[in-house]
């Protein structure tokens, strides 16, 4: 059996060009994620790696779409051997069936690691010269709920429990406990 995996990093981006590819190559079954390619923490990965058997071929458009480091990538390609299945990247023209391509797979990940490295470093770069000329001044801080105050002090008496003050005001549990303690209020209940 052909099973293409697909990814992007966002819900956002488009999976249209790869989807293609996958129908031109023929893929049976088709496995698409739309999150960051940090680790191999993906559920379609996942599910993907677990319903491949003896005999598949796992085709991906490239290998940046498969595993952004080295590591993640040898491993998941392991995983895919230990159930006797091959890896073909299309891109690069990689097939695991051949030791050229087993070699070239290893290389081509160490190459899109250095990639994402250098990629990662000029946006650091870029934003600290955008911080200098007064351009970047990073995400605007969020204005605290017109009834926080009321909703806090009813936590401080324990009249509601956290949960309840974080789902009333409308924001993340990060939030809340940062802006008690930036306002100074209730910091003995967060110690």
């Amino acid at each position: 059996m052909r099973i293409g995996y697909i990814r992007v990093s966002t819900a956002e981006q488009n999976t249209a060009r790869q989807e293609l590819l996958m129908q031109e190559l023929g893929v049976d079954e088709i496995y698409i994620d739309k999150t960051s390619g940090k680790n191999k923490d993906r559920p379609e990965l996942q599910k993907m790696i677990e319903y491949v058997r003896r005999g598949d071929v796992v085709i991906v458009e490239s290998i940046s779409r498969f595993a952004r480091n080295t590591k993640d990538l040898l491993e998941l390609i392991e995983k895919l051997s230990e159930k006797e299945a091959e890896f073909v990247s299309k891109k690069e023209a990689i097939d695991t069936s051949t030791p050229t391509g087993k070699f070239m797979l290893t290389v081509f990940g160490a190459v899109a690691e250095l990639e994402r490295e250098y990629m990662l470093s000029r946006q650091k770069e870029g934003i600290e010269i955008a911080k200098l000329d007064g351009k970047y001044k990073g995400r605007k801080p969020k204005e605290l709920p017109a009834d926080f105050e009321s909703v806090i002090k009813k936590w401080q008496k324990g009249e509601i429990t956290a949960v309840k003050a974080i789902k009333k005001l409308g924001i993340s549990k990060s939030t809340f406990y940062r802006l008690v303690k930036k306002t100074n209020k209730g910091i003995e209940k967060i110690i």
